[in-house]
């Protein structure tokens, strides 16, 4: 093929295509080391691909392009549409304006993360959400690590390093990426004792369990699934008299955890973290991110002596929350001091309480946009609150159904700047439009469909 050598061998340089207007421009923005690689692989591609290419302006109209896709951030802004409103894959609970602007200025330099400004001496930096914890839930003290998890963990490894955990079977939980709290429970140091059946456990199962080798008795809150039937378990404050009585320290691991009651606002029961304190628990974990609608953050809220010692365990230190997450935390947890105006300052539950008259107003609004396109129907749905809040139940919502609703189909909506993401169910593409309060941005990029 002497012809096709001789046209790839008439491909510009690389110095010839750094000279051009347009790649000046590109150098500009990117830098000249990643302009110059850009060509360099553009012109290699075109050289293993044998597809000879003069044009100048193409080539570098290509390197744009890739300098483009390199330069976009890995983690984006995406449109939750799937119906689940505290999506983990989709990270969970949108932050409010408030904690935005907090990690923004704590950010910018220093704060007295762990410095005493009244002392002068070193400060602890538990300390700057501690005391709204305590309000808001009842505990005695609180500390804070990087996720429930690790909440659960530190607890464990804390107070029952070798030493048994009685747990009931029912309550052995997996998570999501089969995540298990027994698995936990073997990393934190401690033993975990099985009582109970799956579907029953009683207080007499936890009162022959507990010995000279229990070192903290866990209930954990079934927040992915629900048994029903002939089901019994034990309520929190009769096992909190029993570990009382036993001298036993007694956790509660919410998962979820919400401060408030969300029933007031039309949603499904949730147990809240003040409950399981005044019911007698020594101990409660819970997550920053999910129902309380803040930052990545495991809380753990309790006896002031329990925490105390929580503290002064060396993987504390291994799991302490930053400067940003600390402050993102304190602004959102300021919000729950007034819970008259909670709703319309904190976007996950905003979102979660939305009226279903309105959001079936917005899918009136969209079906003609996207009908130009597809054949497009307004329907009824169920959303959930995701992160193993209420598993079973569900609340009433609106969206569009996009026939067909091929992969193809929502990998195209996947593709727009600021990608769709929706669920694939009985042949249609549905878009659950609870989540979606940026209308004016999603109808501005139809037009790239």
């Amino acid at each position: 093929m002497p012809g096709m050598r001789a046209s790839l061998g008439s491909l510009p340089s690389v110095d010839r295509l750094l000279r051009r207007h347009e790649a000046v421009v590109l150098i500009a923005v990117h830098g000249r080391p990643a302009v110059t690689e850009a060509i360099r692989a553009e012109l290699a591609g075109m050289r293993a691909a044998s597809v000879p290419e003069s044009n100048e302006a193409a080539i570098i109209e290509l390197v744009a392009g890739r300098l483009e896709r390199e330069a976009r951030p890995s983690l984006r802004a995406v449109y939750n549409l799937t119906g689940t409103v505290l999506h983990t894959n989709l990270g969970r609970a949108p932050l409010p304006e408030a904690a935005i602007d907090a990690m923004a200025a704590a950010a910018r330099g220093a704060v007295n993360l762990e410095y005493d400004l009244d002392t002068g001496r070193r400060g602890e930096r538990d300390h700057h959400v501690e005391a709204l914890l305590c309000k808001l839930t009842g505990a005695e003290a609180a500390t804070v690590v990087n996720n429930n998890a690790a909440a659960v963990l530190l607890v464990l490894n804390s107070l029952a390093a070798r030493k048994e955990v009685p747990v009931s079977r029912g309550e052995l939980i997996e998570i999501g990426g089969s995540f298990r709290l027994p698995d936990i429970m073997a990393r934190s140091g401690c033993r975990l004792r099985e009582i109970g059946t799956t579907n029953r456990t009683h207080l007499r199962d936890y009162a022959e369990a507990i010995g000279a080798k229990t070192g903290i008795v866990l209930k954990a809150h079934a927040s992915n699934y629900s048994i029903e039937g002939f089901t019994a378990a034990v309520p929190e404050t009769e096992l909190a008299r029993l570990c009382r009585e036993r001298g036993v320290p007694f956790a509660v691991d919410l998962g979820s955890g919400t401060l408030v009651d969300l029933t007031r606002f039309g949603l499904p029961h949730e147990p809240a973290v003040s409950d399981a304190i005044a019911h007698g628990a020594d101990l409660v974990t819970f997550s920053g991110d999910k129902l309380l609608g803040g930052p990545q953050a495991g809380i753990v809220a309790g006896r002031a002596d329990l925490v105390e010692k929580l503290r002064r365990n060396p993987l504390k230190r291994a799991l302490r929350l930053d400067k940003v997450t600390l402050a993102a935390l304190g602004a959102v947890l300021r919000l729950y001091l007034d819970p008259d105006r909670l709703v319309s300052r904190l976007p996950a539950l905003r979102l979660l309480a939305r009226p279903l008259a309105d959001i079936r107003a917005m899918a009136e609004r969209l079906r003609p946009i996207l009908a130009n396109r597809f054949e497009v129907g307004v329907i009824e749905c169920e959303s959930q609150i995701g992160s193993g809040a209420a598993p079973t139940q569900r609340i009433a919502s609106a969206g569009l159904a996009i026939r067909p609703g091929s992969a193809r189909v929502a990998a195209r909506f996947r593709k727009l700047p600021i990608p769709v993401v929706g669920r694939v169910q009985d042949g249609a593409l549905i878009l659950d439009l609870r989540c979606l309060e940026d209308e004016a941005g999603f109808v501005s990029q139809i037009g790239k469909l």
